[in-house]
């Protein structure tokens, strides 16, 4: 399979495994795939399946057993500086003991270069960005959920990567606080040219915010289906997810995850 030519990340026979207690388990076996620079890509697949691990290894976070992992033209050989990593539990990745404001200026202090009045004019834009102007003096815990990954996703996007990487950023938050900041993910990846890759559990949420939705089989997870998203923008919660084609999409995807399940399809669910 050959590379795509403006590839920013990919990988080519990804294989991992875990040993433990005298046993392998081999979390992914086999995967290629290429994310196309601009794109947004959603992975999907069953608990278990290798999703985040497969991330992970994207990002330069975990090794591979075997196989070739490529940033833009070159093999990976450690996390690239362009590339960052947003975490499922925001939470923990926050720090409790910073402000809004230090938390989303950690990085491009941490990483230097920058002048201090460079440093605040960076963070007061990415918190306007995020819709969290007046907040800049709280503390998470002060915090929803939802305005914690906000934060979150500020301080990612303060050092100006021109890819993403999210572990399901919205699992932990209710449904209106998601589609929320699923409306403000797709606005800053149109706004910043970014490429997202986003790993999630939830089809539906894959298929509305996504250009392509990457669907593995049960671990031993591998590519079982590379589907292109061609839905119109803007997007919309509602008349958008009762498109045809939309609809289409879903079928197509949950057949494929209920026949690799063995529940039969869609309609046995």
């Amino acid at each position: 399979m050959n590379r795509r030519s403006n590839a920013v990340l990919g990988v080519r026979g990804l294989r991992k495994s875990f040993s433990a207690a005298g046993a392998t388990t081999v979390a992914l076996n086999g995967v290629d795939l290429d994310i196309e620079a601009g794109s947004f890509v959603s992975i999907v697949g069953p608990s278990g399946c290798g999703k985040s691990t497969l991330l992970q290894i994207m990002a330069g976070l975990a090794s591979a057993t075997s196989g070739d992992v490529f940033h833009k033209q070159s093999r990976m050989h450690e996390p690239p500086p362009d590339v960052v990593y947003v975490f499922q539990q925001y939470t923990r990745s926050l720090f409790p003991w910073k402000t809004v404001e230090r938390n989303v200026a950690f990085g491009l202090e941490s990483k230097g270069g920058m002048s201090r009045a460079d440093v605040a004019a960076r963070t007061r834009e990415m918190i306007g960005l995020v819709k969290l102007t007046g907040f800049e003096r709280h503390y998470p815990w002060q915090l929803s959920g939802g305005m914690q990954q906000r934060v979150a996703i500020a301080r990612a996007l303060a050092c100006r990567p021109s890819v993403l990487l999210m572990d399901e950023p919205f699992s932990a938050v209710d449904a209106l606080t998601r589609a929320g900041l699923q409306e403000l993910l797709r606005s800053l990846w149109r706004e910043m040219n970014l490429t997202v890759v986003f790993v999630t559990h939830d089809v539906d949420e894959g298929i509305y915010l996504s250009t392509r939705v990457v669907a593995l089989t049960r671990a031993p997870g591998t590519v079982a289906i590379d589907l292109p998203v061609e839905l119109r923008d803007p997007r919309d919660q509602i008349a958008t997810r009762a498109l045809p084609a939309y609809l289409d999409y879903r079928a197509r995807l949950l057949a494929q995850l209920f026949a690799d399940e063995g529940l039969g399809g869609p309609e046995a669910a």
